[in-house]
């Protein structure tokens, strides 16, 4: 155990990493978060993305699609089962685990380029951690990463295999590289692709992430640019990582990608809820500008909530919430700790059932909170997996949990429901 509040210096720790990765020659200035964020570099501009043919996903006007983790292909197909049994195989691991057991099902932990898979095996093997991210510039291509995700998985107990993740967006997010390994465009050239187009191709880079041995992709991102300047927007429109400035095309291209992911039997993840489009900050890297006064949840207004209703159609795996504030939802929170926006909006409203993961929890966004309550505060909203950029962060996220766990009764429930999905999401990957 290392002293709490050593670790949650958070300011000094993100700059010391910084500096070292420099002095690592690691070109990916985005590792001191991780899920989901790309370091700044070459900026571009959208065109509106062209309408989609008749095989895509097609739009819903109804109040509430009806997307779940069921619909989603991948899973069931390598688990030579229907989703009942998945739910079933789910259930029982769930019943025969500890809850120390249960809690690290909840942790999606960093493994840097350069670092010896060994460097976190005792998370996996002794503290139970379910997740792996791959974070960083890996470089060595499929068959390095191949190597590591390998290694990864023996350190696993039998029967509950690890969900291995990494952010291969394409353009400035993609920390997979080398040998076997595309040169995925940004998302603003994807969405000037027919979506017949971007399925092919997502088809294609899943095949090559499944190759290797990672079986989730933190992709796609369904947020929707507010405006045409888009360099304003730090997070995703400087960084070209939208599809368009439509969010219905946004909708319908990060449907073809989470179809195109799937048909390669990898899972897909849709971030970041309700979107990043009208933050002018980049939440890993600040906590200013990061509150969006305008973004409302009116499907029917045509802003960023409907490029998500239009993503959940094809299914995803996950979907990844915003360490934003929405003033127009909940002004009190960010997204990832709002009950109204977790369960009150995207289960109940919009039914999702898939797994919900968080932005990275050691972002500058959330640095103002006791790093032992964030996963205490994202389980109690309704999330599932604690995405977390920052090694120092595991421990005592962990021991938020388990402590929270003991003495709550309630809470426990939530972690029993939580653990629940993502073994869920996993019998269907064939890895329980």
């Amino acid at each position: 155990m290392h002293d709490l509040d050593t670790m949650r210096s958070g300011t000094l720790r993100r700059i010391v990493r910084t500096m070292a990765a420099t002095v690592m020659g690691m070109a990916l200035v985005m590792v001191s978060a991780g899920c989901g964020e790309a370091s700044p570099s070459a900026r571009g501009s959208a065109s509106p993305s062209p309408s989609p043919s008749s095989s895509a996903a097609s739009p819903s006007r109804s109040p509430a699609v009806r997307p779940s983790a069921s619909a989603a292909p991948t899973a069931s197909a390598e688990a030579g089962g229907s989703s009942d049994s998945a739910e079933r195989r789910a259930e029982r691991t769930l019943a025969g685990m500890s809850v120390e057991e249960k809690v690290g099902q909840l942790m999606m932990v960093p493994l840097f380029s350069g670092d010896d898979p060994s460097s976190i095996r005792s998370m996996i093997a002794d503290d139970h951690v379910g997740s792996v991210l791959l974070i960083g510039n890996w470089s060595d291509g499929v068959a390095g990463v191949s190597k590591a995700s390998s290694a990864l998985q023996g350190y696993s107990p039998k029967g509950r295999g690890l969900l291995i993740c990494a952010d291969q967006e394409g353009g400035q997010v993609q920390h997979l590289k080398g040998p076997g390994f595309s040169d995925i465009p940004s998302a603003v050239e994807q969405g000037r692709m027919t979506v017949d187009a971007l399925r092919g191709s997502a088809r294609t880079w899943g095949g090559q992430l499944k190759a290797a041995g990672v079986n989730v992709d933190l992709a796609p991102v369904a947020d929707t640019v507010a405006s045409a300047s888009r360099k304003w927007n730090a997070p995703i429109g400087a960084l070209d990582r939208d599809f368009g400035l439509s969010a219905v095309d946004n909708g319908r291209h990060a449907a073809a990608f989470v179809n195109g992911m799937h048909d390669a039997g990898v899972m897909a993840v849709v971030k970041h809820f309700p979107g990043l489009g009208a933050v002018s900050g980049n939440t890993d890297f600040t906590a200013d500008g990061i509150t969006d006064r305008t973004t409302t949840l009116d499907a029917g207004a045509g802003g960023q909530v409907e490029g998500f209703r239009q993503a959940l159609v094809a299914g995803p795996d996950m979907v990844m919430m915003s360490l934003a504030t929405y003033d127009a939802i909940d002004g009190t929170q960010p997204a990832a700790f709002s009950s109204r926006i977790v369960n009150g909006y995207l289960r109940s409203t919009l039914r999702y059932r898939g797994v919900v993961t968080s932005d990275s929890m050691s972002a500058e966004a959330v640095g103002s909170v006791p790093t032992d309550q964030l996963g205490v505060r994202f389980v109690s909203a309704g999330g599932d997996l604690i995405c977390i950029g920052d090694g120092n962060d595991v421990d005592p996220i962990l021991r938020g949990l388990l402590e929270r766990a003991e003495r709550d009764p309630s809470f426990a429930r939530q972690v029993d429901q939580a653990a629940l999905r993502v073994l869920t999401l996993k019998a269907r990957a064939g890895l329980v």
